[in-house]
Protein backbone atom coordinates (compact mmCIF):
# COMPACT_ATOMS: atom_id res chain seq x y z
CA UNK A 1 0.00 0.00 0.00
CA UNK A 2 1.59 3.08 -1.14
CA UNK A 3 -1.10 6.09 -0.34
CA UNK A 4 -4.56 4.72 1.06
CA UNK A 5 -5.80 8.42 0.02
CA UNK A 6 -5.35 7.84 -3.53
CA UNK A 7 -6.67 4.39 -3.76
CA UNK A 8 -9.89 5.60 -2.35
CA UNK A 9 -11.81 7.14 -5.43
CA UNK A 10 -15.11 7.04 -3.76
CA UNK A 11 -13.57 9.05 -0.60
CA UNK A 12 -12.54 11.42 -3.26
CA UNK A 13 -15.85 11.30 -5.02
CA UNK A 14 -17.88 12.28 -1.20
CA UNK A 15 -15.39 15.15 -0.60
CA UNK A 16 -15.95 17.03 -3.90
CA UNK A 17 -19.63 16.67 -3.01
CA UNK A 18 -19.25 17.31 0.01
CA UNK A 19 -17.08 20.51 0.11
CA UNK A 20 -16.88 23.76 -1.53
CA UNK A 21 -14.33 24.13 -4.75
CA UNK A 22 -11.76 25.91 -2.76
CA UNK A 23 -11.76 23.76 0.50
CA UNK A 24 -11.60 20.29 -1.22
CA UNK A 25 -8.88 21.96 -3.57
CA UNK A 26 -7.01 22.45 -0.37
CA UNK A 27 -7.78 19.30 1.01
CA UNK A 28 -7.15 17.13 -1.31
CA UNK A 29 -3.40 18.05 -1.29
CA UNK A 30 -3.56 17.29 2.20
CA UNK A 31 -5.55 14.24 2.12
CA UNK A 32 -3.05 13.25 -0.24
CA UNK A 33 0.13 13.92 1.93
CA UNK A 34 -1.40 12.14 5.16
CA UNK A 35 -3.00 9.09 3.13
CA UNK A 36 1.01 8.37 2.01
CA UNK A 37 1.93 9.15 5.75
CA UNK A 38 -0.53 6.78 6.90
CA UNK A 39 0.27 4.21 4.67
CA UNK A 40 3.49 4.55 5.15
CA UNK A 41 5.71 5.45 8.71
CA UNK A 42 2.82 5.95 10.62
CA UNK A 43 1.65 1.59 9.95
CA UNK A 44 5.33 0.47 10.60
CA UNK A 45 4.64 2.47 14.20
CA UNK A 46 1.55 0.73 14.23
CA UNK A 47 3.15 -2.55 14.27
CA UNK A 48 5.69 -1.64 16.60
CA UNK A 49 3.04 -0.24 18.83
CA UNK A 50 0.75 -3.39 18.94
CA UNK A 51 4.20 -6.02 19.40
CA UNK A 52 6.64 -4.45 20.98
CA UNK A 53 5.98 -0.86 22.08
CA UNK A 54 2.07 -0.79 24.07
CA UNK A 55 1.66 1.65 27.10
CA UNK A 56 3.49 0.58 30.00
CA UNK A 57 2.26 2.25 33.70
CA UNK A 58 5.02 3.55 35.28
CA UNK A 59 3.42 3.45 38.77
CA UNK A 60 6.51 4.31 41.11
CA UNK A 61 9.70 6.68 40.84
CA UNK A 62 13.54 5.43 42.03
CA UNK A 63 12.52 6.50 45.62
CA UNK A 64 9.29 4.39 46.04
CA UNK A 65 7.26 7.60 45.39
CA UNK A 66 3.58 6.59 43.25
CA UNK A 67 3.90 8.83 40.10
CA UNK A 68 1.09 6.72 37.61
CA UNK A 69 3.17 8.00 34.57
CA UNK A 70 2.37 6.18 31.35
CA UNK A 71 5.15 5.23 29.13
CA UNK A 72 4.81 5.81 25.18
CA UNK A 73 7.19 4.81 22.76
CA UNK A 74 8.60 8.01 20.73
CA UNK A 75 7.50 6.65 17.32
CA UNK A 76 3.60 6.73 19.33
CA UNK A 77 4.73 10.24 19.91
CA UNK A 78 5.85 11.59 16.49
CA UNK A 79 2.46 9.98 15.66
CA UNK A 80 0.53 11.77 17.83
CA UNK A 81 2.27 14.89 16.73
CA UNK A 82 1.99 14.30 13.19
CA UNK A 83 -1.63 14.03 13.25
CA UNK A 84 -2.98 16.57 15.71
CA UNK A 85 -0.76 19.27 13.53
CA UNK A 86 -2.50 18.20 10.02
CA UNK A 87 -6.14 20.02 12.05
CA UNK A 88 -7.41 16.66 12.87
CA UNK A 89 -9.40 17.98 15.92
CA UNK A 90 -8.37 21.84 15.70
CA UNK A 91 -9.62 22.70 12.68
CA UNK A 92 -13.29 21.73 13.44
CA UNK A 93 -13.21 24.24 15.82
CA UNK A 94 -10.58 26.94 14.57
CA UNK A 95 -9.49 28.53 11.19
CA UNK A 96 -7.22 27.09 8.61
CA UNK A 97 -4.85 29.49 7.73
CA UNK A 98 -4.40 28.89 4.46
CA UNK A 99 -8.21 29.26 3.53
CA UNK A 100 -9.28 31.34 6.66
CA UNK A 101 -11.83 29.83 7.70
CA UNK A 102 -12.90 26.66 9.68
CA UNK A 103 -13.07 23.43 8.49
CA UNK A 104 -15.80 20.80 9.34
CA UNK A 105 -16.41 17.42 10.66
CA UNK A 106 -16.52 15.72 7.02
CA UNK A 107 -12.93 16.92 6.30
CA UNK A 108 -11.93 16.06 10.31
CA UNK A 109 -13.72 12.05 9.71
CA UNK A 110 -11.94 11.88 6.24
CA UNK A 111 -8.50 12.51 8.13
CA UNK A 112 -9.50 9.62 10.81
CA UNK A 113 -10.87 7.48 8.11
CA UNK A 114 -7.10 7.09 6.44
CA UNK A 115 -5.56 6.74 9.96
CA UNK A 116 -7.97 3.91 10.77
CA UNK A 117 -6.49 2.02 8.06
CA UNK A 118 -3.43 1.86 10.11
CA UNK A 119 -4.02 2.53 13.56
CA UNK A 120 -7.75 2.29 14.54
CA UNK A 121 -6.13 2.28 17.74
CA UNK A 122 -4.81 5.48 17.62
CA UNK A 123 -7.48 7.41 16.46
CA UNK A 124 -9.32 6.35 19.92
CA UNK A 125 -7.11 9.17 21.53
CA UNK A 126 -8.42 11.22 19.14
CA UNK A 127 -12.06 10.86 19.09
CA UNK A 128 -11.74 11.40 22.90
CA UNK A 129 -10.21 14.91 22.13
CA UNK A 130 -12.51 15.79 19.41
CA UNK A 131 -15.02 14.94 22.24
CA UNK A 132 -13.35 17.17 24.77
CA UNK A 133 -12.81 20.13 22.09
CA UNK A 134 -16.89 20.19 22.07
CA UNK A 135 -17.55 19.87 25.22
CA UNK A 136 -15.46 22.93 26.39
CA UNK A 137 -15.98 24.97 23.05
CA UNK A 138 -20.08 24.11 23.64
CA UNK A 139 -20.49 24.39 27.17
CA UNK A 140 -17.09 25.37 29.27
CA UNK A 141 -17.07 29.17 30.86
CA UNK A 142 -15.17 31.76 29.31
CA UNK A 143 -12.83 31.45 31.35
CA UNK A 144 -12.18 27.73 31.32
CA UNK A 145 -12.28 27.85 26.97
CA UNK A 146 -9.75 30.81 26.92
CA UNK A 147 -7.41 28.84 29.60
CA UNK A 148 -7.92 24.90 28.05
CA UNK A 149 -9.12 25.11 24.94
CA UNK A 150 -6.64 26.51 22.43
CA UNK A 151 -4.05 23.78 23.89
CA UNK A 152 -7.21 20.65 23.00
CA UNK A 153 -7.15 22.16 19.57
CA UNK A 154 -3.35 22.54 18.99
CA UNK A 155 -2.16 22.12 15.68
CA UNK A 156 1.78 22.75 16.61
CA UNK A 157 1.04 25.95 17.86
CA UNK A 158 0.83 25.55 21.49
CA UNK A 159 1.60 22.54 23.81
CA UNK A 160 -1.16 19.42 22.73
CA UNK A 161 -3.27 18.59 25.62
CA UNK A 162 -5.13 15.20 24.40
CA UNK A 163 -8.54 14.85 25.53
CA UNK A 164 -10.54 12.12 27.38
CA UNK A 165 -13.93 11.63 28.69
CA UNK A 166 -14.39 9.50 31.90
CA UNK A 167 -17.97 7.56 32.22
CA UNK A 168 -17.75 4.06 33.10
CA UNK A 169 -17.75 2.50 36.40
CA UNK A 170 -16.99 -1.22 37.86
CA UNK A 171 -20.92 -1.00 39.00
CA UNK A 172 -22.14 0.91 36.21
CA UNK A 173 -20.66 0.22 32.80
CA UNK A 174 -23.41 0.76 30.29
CA UNK A 175 -26.01 2.20 33.42
CA UNK A 176 -24.52 5.23 33.92
CA UNK A 177 -27.75 6.09 36.26
CA UNK A 178 -25.57 4.14 38.95
CA UNK A 179 -22.23 5.72 38.85
CA UNK A 180 -20.84 7.25 42.28
CA UNK A 181 -17.95 8.97 41.98
CA UNK A 182 -18.46 12.12 43.83
CA UNK A 183 -17.76 15.71 43.62
CA UNK A 184 -17.66 17.65 46.83
CA UNK A 185 -17.49 21.57 46.30
CA UNK A 186 -14.77 23.98 47.84
CA UNK A 187 -13.31 27.12 47.64
CA UNK A 188 -10.79 26.18 44.28
CA UNK A 189 -14.21 24.63 43.18
CA UNK A 190 -14.67 20.64 42.97
CA UNK A 191 -12.68 17.59 44.00
CA UNK A 192 -13.53 14.36 42.59
CA UNK A 193 -13.66 11.15 44.62
CA UNK A 194 -14.05 7.49 43.74
CA UNK A 195 -12.83 5.64 40.57
CA UNK A 196 -13.54 5.17 36.98
CA UNK A 197 -12.60 1.69 35.56
CA UNK A 198 -12.50 1.88 32.28
CA UNK A 199 -10.53 5.25 31.74
CA UNK A 200 -9.44 5.29 28.02
CA UNK A 201 -6.28 7.78 27.14
CA UNK A 202 -5.35 7.91 31.12
CA UNK A 203 -1.73 9.13 31.63
CA UNK A 204 -1.96 10.07 28.31
CA UNK A 205 -4.38 12.90 28.04
CA UNK A 206 -3.96 16.53 29.57
CA UNK A 207 -7.49 17.28 30.30
CA UNK A 208 -10.43 14.50 31.23
CA UNK A 209 -13.90 15.40 31.10
CA UNK A 210 -15.22 13.48 34.29
CA UNK A 211 -18.90 12.79 35.20
CA UNK A 212 -19.70 13.05 38.64
CA UNK A 213 -22.45 13.32 41.47
CA UNK A 214 -22.51 16.68 43.55
CA UNK A 215 -23.27 15.92 47.38
CA UNK A 216 -27.21 15.92 47.69
CA UNK A 217 -27.75 15.53 44.15
CA UNK A 218 -30.44 12.77 43.28
CA UNK A 219 -29.83 9.43 42.12
CA UNK A 220 -29.65 8.10 38.90
CA UNK A 221 -28.46 10.23 35.21
CA UNK A 222 -29.77 13.33 35.87
CA UNK A 223 -27.80 13.88 39.35
CA UNK A 224 -24.70 13.49 37.33
CA UNK A 225 -22.40 16.73 36.98
CA UNK A 226 -19.45 17.22 34.17
CA UNK A 227 -16.31 18.20 35.38
CA UNK A 228 -13.16 19.34 33.67
CA UNK A 229 -10.27 17.71 35.61
CA UNK A 230 -6.24 18.91 34.44
CA UNK A 231 -4.70 15.50 34.15
CA UNK A 232 -1.06 16.88 34.83
CA UNK A 233 -1.40 19.31 37.95
CA UNK A 234 -3.83 16.66 39.68
CA UNK A 235 -1.25 13.87 38.98
CA UNK A 236 2.02 15.67 40.15
CA UNK A 237 -0.03 16.50 43.74
CA UNK A 238 -0.88 13.19 44.19
CA UNK A 239 -4.69 13.75 43.89
CA UNK A 240 -5.12 11.33 40.87
CA UNK A 241 -3.35 7.41 40.57
CA UNK A 242 -3.28 4.90 37.92
CA UNK A 243 -4.41 1.24 39.86
CA UNK A 244 -3.37 -0.18 36.13
CA UNK A 245 -3.12 -0.04 32.39
CA UNK A 246 -6.20 -2.66 31.20
CA UNK A 247 -4.57 -5.41 29.21
CA UNK A 248 -6.95 -5.63 26.11
CA UNK A 249 -7.00 -7.94 23.37
CA UNK A 250 -6.38 -4.94 20.67
CA UNK A 251 -6.41 -1.34 20.26
CA UNK A 252 -3.04 -2.04 22.04
CA UNK A 253 -1.96 1.78 21.08
CA UNK A 254 -4.63 3.45 23.27
CA UNK A 255 -3.76 3.13 27.17
CA UNK A 256 -6.96 2.19 29.01
CA UNK A 257 -6.65 2.23 32.97
CA UNK A 258 -8.37 1.96 35.99
CA UNK A 259 -8.03 5.59 37.70
CA UNK A 260 -8.68 6.64 41.18
CA UNK A 261 -9.58 10.16 42.20
CA UNK A 262 -8.09 11.27 45.76
CA UNK A 263 -9.71 15.07 45.63
CA UNK A 264 -8.48 15.54 42.29
CA UNK A 265 -9.56 19.26 41.22
CA UNK A 266 -12.18 19.41 39.14
CA UNK A 267 -14.22 22.74 36.96
CA UNK A 268 -17.66 22.20 36.73
CA UNK A 269 -18.94 22.42 32.90
CA UNK A 270 -22.51 24.02 32.45
CA UNK A 271 -25.48 23.13 34.37
CA UNK A 272 -25.05 21.22 37.52
CA UNK A 273 -28.18 18.84 36.44
CA UNK A 274 -27.12 18.02 32.62
CA UNK A 275 -23.73 16.64 32.75
CA UNK A 276 -25.20 13.42 31.35
CA UNK A 277 -27.17 15.39 28.25
CA UNK A 278 -23.76 16.86 27.60
CA UNK A 279 -21.83 13.66 27.46
CA UNK A 280 -24.63 11.40 25.43
CA UNK A 281 -24.20 14.88 22.69
CA UNK A 282 -20.36 14.19 23.22
CA UNK A 283 -21.34 10.00 22.57
CA UNK A 284 -23.26 10.60 19.58
CA UNK A 285 -19.89 12.27 18.31
CA UNK A 286 -17.86 9.38 19.34
CA UNK A 287 -20.20 6.79 18.04
CA UNK A 288 -19.35 8.55 14.36
CA UNK A 289 -16.08 8.25 15.06
CA UNK A 290 -16.20 4.30 15.81
CA UNK A 291 -18.26 3.93 12.51
CA UNK A 292 -15.74 5.91 10.93
CA UNK A 293 -12.63 3.53 12.53
CA UNK A 294 -14.61 0.49 11.60
CA UNK A 295 -15.16 1.53 8.03
CA UNK A 296 -11.31 1.96 8.19
CA UNK A 297 -10.81 -1.15 9.22
CA UNK A 298 -13.21 -2.73 6.27
CA UNK A 299 -11.27 -0.55 3.57
CA UNK A 300 -8.18 -1.80 4.95
CA UNK A 301 -9.09 -5.51 4.91
CA UNK A 302 -10.46 -5.29 1.71
CA UNK A 303 -7.48 -4.22 0.13
CA UNK A 304 -5.29 -6.92 1.88
CA UNK A 305 -7.62 -9.55 0.62
CA UNK A 306 -7.86 -7.61 -3.17
CA UNK A 307 -3.73 -7.66 -3.24
CA UNK A 308 -3.46 -10.98 -1.79
CA UNK A 309 -5.79 -12.59 -4.51
CA UNK A 310 -3.76 -11.01 -7.19
CA UNK A 311 -0.58 -12.28 -6.20
CA UNK A 312 -1.51 -15.52 -4.72
CA UNK A 313 -1.23 -18.89 -7.11
CA UNK A 314 -3.33 -21.59 -6.06
CA UNK A 315 -4.28 -24.90 -8.34
CA UNK A 316 -2.39 -23.26 -11.43
CA UNK A 317 -3.98 -19.74 -11.27
CA UNK A 318 -4.51 -16.40 -9.55
CA UNK A 319 -7.02 -16.36 -6.16
CA UNK A 320 -8.48 -13.41 -8.29
CA UNK A 321 -9.59 -15.77 -11.12
CA UNK A 322 -12.15 -18.08 -9.22
CA UNK A 323 -15.62 -16.98 -8.98
CA UNK A 324 -15.72 -17.29 -5.30
CA UNK A 325 -13.32 -15.44 -4.55
CA UNK A 326 -14.51 -12.33 -7.10
CA UNK A 327 -18.02 -12.73 -5.48
CA UNK A 328 -16.33 -12.18 -1.97
CA UNK A 329 -14.18 -9.23 -3.37
CA UNK A 330 -17.07 -7.79 -5.20
CA UNK A 331 -19.85 -7.94 -2.47
CA UNK A 332 -17.09 -6.18 -0.04
CA UNK A 333 -16.50 -3.07 -1.96
CA UNK A 334 -19.87 -2.84 -2.70
CA UNK A 335 -20.52 -2.67 0.76
CA UNK A 336 -17.74 -0.70 2.42
CA UNK A 337 -18.51 2.27 -0.36
CA UNK A 338 -22.42 2.19 0.19
CA UNK A 339 -21.89 2.39 4.10
CA UNK A 340 -19.50 5.36 3.29
CA UNK A 341 -21.90 7.44 1.63
CA UNK A 342 -24.13 6.54 4.42
CA UNK A 343 -21.94 7.42 7.21
CA UNK A 344 -21.02 10.83 5.31
CA UNK A 345 -24.46 11.41 4.65
CA UNK A 346 -24.81 11.47 8.48
CA UNK A 347 -21.79 13.73 8.61
CA UNK A 348 -22.86 16.27 6.54
CA UNK A 349 -25.97 16.07 9.09
CA UNK A 350 -24.13 16.38 11.74
CA UNK A 351 -21.76 19.69 10.70
CA UNK A 352 -25.18 20.90 10.62
CA UNK A 353 -26.70 19.89 13.78
CA UNK A 354 -23.35 19.68 15.66
CA UNK A 355 -20.86 21.94 13.45
CA UNK A 356 -19.55 25.48 14.01
CA UNK A 357 -19.83 26.44 10.76
CA UNK A 358 -23.63 26.52 10.41
CA UNK A 359 -25.98 29.16 10.12
CA UNK A 360 -29.04 27.16 9.59
CA UNK A 361 -32.09 26.39 11.68
CA UNK A 362 -31.90 22.75 12.58
CA UNK A 363 -35.62 21.16 12.27
CA UNK A 364 -36.69 18.44 15.57
CA UNK A 365 -36.58 15.86 12.19
CA UNK A 366 -33.24 16.83 11.74
CA UNK A 367 -32.11 15.92 15.04
CA UNK A 368 -34.20 13.02 15.83
CA UNK A 369 -32.67 11.36 12.41
CA UNK A 370 -29.10 12.24 13.22
CA UNK A 371 -29.49 10.31 16.40
CA UNK A 372 -31.16 7.58 15.01
CA UNK A 373 -28.71 7.26 11.67
CA UNK A 374 -25.94 7.30 13.97
CA UNK A 375 -26.93 4.40 16.10
CA UNK A 376 -27.61 2.45 12.91
CA UNK A 377 -24.26 3.28 11.45
CA UNK A 378 -22.64 2.55 14.65
CA UNK A 379 -24.38 -0.99 15.46
CA UNK A 380 -24.01 -2.37 11.27
CA UNK A 381 -20.51 -1.16 10.61
CA UNK A 382 -19.02 -2.36 13.76
CA UNK A 383 -20.51 -5.42 12.95
CA UNK A 384 -18.94 -5.29 9.10
CA UNK A 385 -15.47 -4.80 10.61
CA UNK A 386 -15.15 -7.80 12.13
CA UNK A 387 -16.59 -9.57 9.62
CA UNK A 388 -14.65 -8.17 6.91
CA UNK A 389 -11.65 -8.84 8.92
CA UNK A 390 -12.63 -12.50 8.85
CA UNK A 391 -13.08 -12.24 4.98
CA UNK A 392 -9.27 -10.76 4.41
CA UNK A 393 -8.22 -13.83 6.89
CA UNK A 394 -9.81 -16.29 4.64
CA UNK A 395 -8.73 -14.77 2.02
CA UNK A 396 -4.95 -15.41 3.11
CA UNK A 397 -5.55 -19.00 4.57
CA UNK A 398 -3.26 -19.80 7.21
CA UNK A 399 -1.15 -16.88 6.58
CA UNK A 400 -3.71 -14.46 7.65
CA UNK A 401 -3.57 -16.29 11.17
CA UNK A 402 -0.15 -15.35 11.26
CA UNK A 403 0.68 -11.98 13.19
CA UNK A 404 3.37 -10.75 10.38
CA UNK A 405 0.35 -10.20 8.28
CA UNK A 406 -1.89 -7.03 9.68
CA UNK A 407 -5.00 -8.84 9.10
CA UNK A 408 -4.92 -10.25 13.05
CA UNK A 409 -4.76 -7.11 14.22
CA UNK A 410 -7.31 -5.65 11.98
CA UNK A 411 -9.79 -8.74 13.72
CA UNK A 412 -8.43 -7.82 17.36
CA UNK A 413 -8.95 -3.72 16.71
CA UNK A 414 -12.04 -4.27 15.08
CA UNK A 415 -13.53 -6.37 18.25
CA UNK A 416 -13.77 -3.42 20.30
CA UNK A 417 -15.91 -1.15 18.25
CA UNK A 418 -19.00 -3.69 18.48
CA UNK A 419 -18.59 -2.83 22.50
CA UNK A 420 -17.04 0.55 22.48
CA UNK A 421 -19.81 3.75 22.47
CA UNK A 422 -22.34 1.11 23.37
CA UNK A 423 -22.80 -2.42 22.17
CA UNK A 424 -25.43 -3.94 19.67
CA UNK A 425 -27.97 -4.19 22.86
CA UNK A 426 -27.45 -0.57 23.83
CA UNK A 427 -28.20 0.59 20.10
CA UNK A 428 -30.69 -1.46 19.69
CA UNK A 429 -32.46 0.63 23.13
CA UNK A 430 -31.44 3.62 21.67
CA UNK A 431 -33.24 3.22 18.79
CA UNK A 432 -35.96 2.05 20.97
CA UNK A 433 -36.48 5.57 22.61
CA UNK A 434 -36.38 7.53 19.62
CA UNK A 435 -39.39 6.02 18.77
CA UNK A 436 -41.04 6.81 21.83
CA UNK A 437 -39.79 9.87 22.43
CA UNK A 438 -39.42 11.47 18.56
CA UNK A 439 -41.63 8.92 16.49
CA UNK A 440 -38.89 8.88 14.63
CA UNK A 441 -40.50 6.42 12.83
CA UNK A 442 -42.27 8.54 10.97
CA UNK A 443 -39.80 10.91 10.11
CA UNK A 444 -38.01 7.51 8.75
CA UNK A 445 -40.20 5.86 6.97
CA UNK A 446 -41.47 9.62 5.39
CA UNK A 447 -38.25 10.51 4.53
CA UNK A 448 -37.41 6.77 2.55
CA UNK A 449 -40.75 6.79 0.49
CA UNK A 450 -39.97 10.30 -0.72
CA UNK A 451 -36.54 9.44 -1.60
CA UNK A 452 -37.30 6.21 -3.10
CA UNK A 453 -39.92 7.65 -5.88
CA UNK A 454 -37.18 9.63 -6.51
CA UNK A 455 -35.02 6.61 -7.49
CA UNK A 456 -37.42 4.26 -8.40
CA UNK A 457 -37.29 4.76 -12.45
CA UNK A 458 -33.50 4.25 -12.76
CA UNK A 459 -33.80 0.66 -11.29
CA UNK A 460 -35.67 -2.76 -12.04
CA UNK A 461 -39.05 -2.82 -11.37
CA UNK A 462 -39.10 -5.70 -9.03
CA UNK A 463 -36.49 -4.22 -6.74
CA UNK A 464 -37.92 -1.25 -6.59
CA UNK A 465 -41.52 -2.99 -5.30
CA UNK A 466 -39.48 -4.76 -3.00
CA UNK A 467 -38.01 -2.41 -1.06
CA UNK A 468 -41.26 -0.33 -1.20
CA UNK A 469 -42.88 -3.44 0.30
CA UNK A 470 -40.15 -3.63 3.37
CA UNK A 471 -40.87 0.18 4.44
CA UNK A 472 -44.56 -0.43 4.46
CA UNK A 473 -43.62 -4.00 6.41
CA UNK A 474 -41.66 -1.97 8.52
CA UNK A 475 -44.44 0.57 9.44
CA UNK A 476 -46.60 -2.71 10.04
CA UNK A 477 -43.45 -4.14 12.54
CA UNK A 478 -43.17 -1.31 14.63
CA UNK A 479 -47.03 -0.46 15.02
CA UNK A 480 -47.51 -3.92 16.30
CA UNK A 481 -44.16 -3.54 18.57
CA UNK A 482 -45.10 -0.32 20.59
CA UNK A 483 -48.00 -2.30 21.72
CA UNK A 484 -46.40 -5.06 23.40
CA UNK A 485 -44.93 -5.22 26.89
CA UNK A 486 -42.16 -3.11 27.71
CA UNK A 487 -39.85 -6.87 28.01
CA UNK A 488 -40.85 -8.10 24.02
CA UNK A 489 -40.30 -4.21 23.02
CA UNK A 490 -36.67 -4.37 23.82
CA UNK A 491 -36.66 -7.70 22.10
CA UNK A 492 -37.66 -6.29 18.55
CA UNK A 493 -35.53 -3.71 19.21
CA UNK A 494 -32.37 -4.69 16.79
CA UNK A 495 -34.40 -6.28 14.62
CA UNK A 496 -35.65 -3.17 13.44
CA UNK A 497 -32.24 -1.38 13.98
CA UNK A 498 -31.32 -3.71 11.09
CA UNK A 499 -34.34 -3.44 8.92
CA UNK A 500 -33.77 0.16 9.29
CA UNK A 501 -30.14 -0.16 8.32
CA UNK A 502 -30.60 -1.81 4.98
CA UNK A 503 -33.28 -0.31 3.89
CA UNK A 504 -31.44 3.35 4.50
CA UNK A 505 -28.07 2.15 2.80
CA UNK A 506 -30.37 0.56 -0.24
CA UNK A 507 -31.66 4.34 -0.77
CA UNK A 508 -28.26 5.54 -0.53
CA UNK A 509 -27.16 3.03 -2.83
CA UNK A 510 -29.42 3.76 -5.48
CA UNK A 511 -28.83 7.09 -4.64
CA UNK A 512 -25.09 7.00 -5.79
CA UNK A 513 -25.58 4.92 -8.39
CA UNK A 514 -27.94 7.22 -10.67
CA UNK A 515 -25.48 10.22 -9.70
CA UNK A 516 -22.52 8.71 -10.38
CA UNK A 517 -20.82 6.93 -13.21
CA UNK A 518 -21.14 3.67 -14.71
CA UNK A 519 -19.22 2.49 -11.42
CA UNK A 520 -21.49 3.86 -9.33
CA UNK A 521 -24.43 2.24 -10.99
CA UNK A 522 -22.15 -1.44 -10.66
CA UNK A 523 -22.04 -1.14 -6.61
CA UNK A 524 -25.75 -0.23 -6.13
CA UNK A 525 -26.72 -3.13 -8.27
CA UNK A 526 -24.47 -5.61 -6.82
CA UNK A 527 -25.21 -3.91 -2.86
CA UNK A 528 -28.48 -4.36 -3.86
CA UNK A 529 -28.81 -8.10 -4.79
CA UNK A 530 -27.10 -9.12 -2.56
CA UNK A 531 -28.93 -7.61 0.72
CA UNK A 532 -32.30 -8.39 -0.96
CA UNK A 533 -31.75 -11.39 -3.83
CA UNK A 534 -28.74 -13.34 -2.34
CA UNK A 535 -30.62 -16.54 -2.39
CA UNK A 536 -31.97 -16.41 -6.08
CA UNK A 537 -30.47 -19.00 -8.56
CA UNK A 538 -28.65 -16.88 -11.15
CA UNK A 539 -27.31 -18.51 -14.22
CA UNK A 540 -25.29 -14.97 -14.97
CA UNK A 541 -24.48 -13.59 -11.65
CA UNK A 542 -24.80 -10.15 -11.26
CA UNK A 543 -21.88 -9.77 -8.23
CA UNK A 544 -19.63 -11.61 -11.14
CA UNK A 545 -20.82 -9.67 -14.36
CA UNK A 546 -19.96 -6.55 -11.94
CA UNK A 547 -16.50 -7.90 -11.16
CA UNK A 548 -14.18 -6.00 -13.09
CA UNK A 549 -16.03 -2.66 -13.03
CA UNK A 550 -16.36 -3.16 -9.57
CA UNK A 551 -13.36 -3.75 -8.20
CA UNK A 552 -10.62 -2.88 -11.13
CA UNK A 553 -12.45 0.02 -12.66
Amino acid sequence: MRNFYQEDANLKRILQQSLSEDFFQWANKELDAFGELTAGIIDERAVHTDREGQPKLIRYDKMGKEISKVWLNEGYKETVQATYNAGIVGYIHKDIPALGHKGNYVYAFAQGYLLSHAEPGFYCPVTLTKATAYLIDQYASVELKNKYLPNVLATGDVELYEGATFLTERQGGSDVGANEVKAVKDDSGYRIFGEKYFASNAGACGIAMVLARMEGAPTGTKGLSLFLVPWEENREQGYLTIRRLKDKLGVRAVPSAEVEFQGAIGYLIGEADKGFYYMVEALNLSRVSNAIASLGIMRRAYLEAKSYAMERDAFGQQLVNYPMVQETLTTLVAKQEVEMNAIFEVIRLMDKVMGKTTTKEVSPKEHALFRLYVALLKKETAEQAIHFAHEAIEMHGGNGYIEDFVTPRLLRDAQVLTVWEGTANILGLEVLRLLHKFQVDQFFLEEMKIRLGKVANHFASDLVVLLDEEITSLYERIQAVIKLSPDLQSYYAKKIAKQMTIIFESIVAMEAGISGDDRQQAIATVYLHSTWKKQDFEVEPVVLKNFDLVVNG
